[in-house]
């Protein structure tokens, strides 16, 4: 795979030494209150251990990256992708509380799109997005992706069912 890089943050597939970091995100109730309720122990581990083998474009399982702060080495959080055809994937971002409202969530959502669009071999990137997230919402609109609609009572969290907002970016309308 071809390296991701941006300004302020680097970009490392997800190893094992990477499992603490994982689990704290997944069980931190702010940066799961939009994704899913919490989960025992072993459901967060096999999502860790679903995203450790080797990616390549068009891979059935995330790729999944560790970003960290360039100056500081420390964890900021995850992104990546998942295909769900060989050029239409769906993006996702889990960002530490301590590192977000610095720009990076914004930074790297564009090197993610930048490596979708360019080497990953990537026509479409979607995203979705618990209905009342409005942060994630502006996120994905300042990086040029579109609302295309809503799933009503699609996801099942915080006991009761939730609408789904759907966002869509094509790679010729990437700026």
């Amino acid at each position: 795979m071809q390296p991701i890089d941006s300004r302020r943050l680097t970009y490392q597939p997800l190893t094992p030494d990477d499992w603490p970091f994982f689990l704290q995100l997944y069980q931190d109730r702010q940066v799961m209150a939009f994704v899913a309720d919490p989960r025992p122990l072993d459901a967060i581990r096999a999502a860790f251990d679903a995203r450790l083998p080797t990616w390549q474009p068009g891979a059935s399982h995330w790729l999944c990256l560790l970003m960290r702060d360039k100056e500081s080495g420390s964890p900021v959080g995850l992104t990546g992708y998942l295909h769900h055809d060989a050029d239409l994937a769906e993006v996702g971002f889990l960002l530490d509380p301590a590192w977000q409202g610095i720009g990076y969530a914004h930074e790297s959502l564009r090197a993610l799109c930048e490596f979708a669009f360019g080497s990953g071999g990537v026509r479409k990137l979607t995203a979705t997005v618990t209905a009342g997230n409005l942060t994630s919402r502006k996120l994905l609109e300042k990086c040029g992706f579109q609302l295309e609609g809503t799933l009503r009572e699609s996801w099942f969290l915080d006991g009761r069912w939730q609408d789904d907002w759907l966002f869509g970016l094509l790679k010729h309308e990437y700026r």
